[in-house]
């Protein structure tokens, strides 16, 4: 079994689209990225390659290319999963923490864990959300930025691949 954990953090601004696990999240502010920002897509990207030992997403997507500008994260993270199986891992759970003060995000929670769930091919009863504020305190707690945290448990599995070939 191996252990990965990843963080993103961006800046909310007005006139940009705040998407979350997949989500589009009716808001004033928005996230501002190089991608669509979703954070949450963005952490658990992290996890699974640090899980992996892949470095990170700024390897393969890098806020530098004009390929990667505005990108649909889904992207990111099936690219990611798509490394879990050509490695022979599987996921066994995974924890994500959001971090932002506004708007409450609880609404959302079961449609962004149903999306987590279909993009890397696993059972919703592995995929954890939780949603807190920074009691107002620092950039996070003014509802300047969000915060993400995500941790996954990844074990040996098999190549899917290998019965297509």
């Amino acid at each position: 079994m191996r252990i990965g954990l990843g963080t993103d953090i961006h800046k909310l601004a007005s006139g940009k689209k705040l998407i979350l696990g997949g989500v589009n999240i009716p808001y004033e502010l928005g996230v501002e990225a190089h991608s669509d920002g979703d954070a949450i897509y963005h952490a658990l990207s992290d996890a699974i390659l640090g899980a992996l030992a892949l470095g990170d997403i700024g390897l393969y997507f890098p806020d530098t290319s004009s390929e990667t500008k505005n990108m649909e994260s889904e992207k990111i993270l099936a690219f990611c999963h798509k490394k879990l199986i050509e490695n022979c891992y599987e996921i066994s759970n995974l924890d994500i923490c959001v971090t932002l003060e506004k708007p409450k995000l609880r609404n959302y929670v079961y449609e962004m864990r149903c999306n987590i769930a279909k993009i890397l091919e696993i059972n919703l009863t592995k995929v954890s959300i939780k949603c807190g504020t920074n009691e107002g305190l620092d950039s996070l707690g003014r509802n300047e930025a969000i915060k993400v945290d995500a941790i996954v448990l990844i074990q040996e599995g098999k190549n899917k691949y290998e019965n297509r070939r």
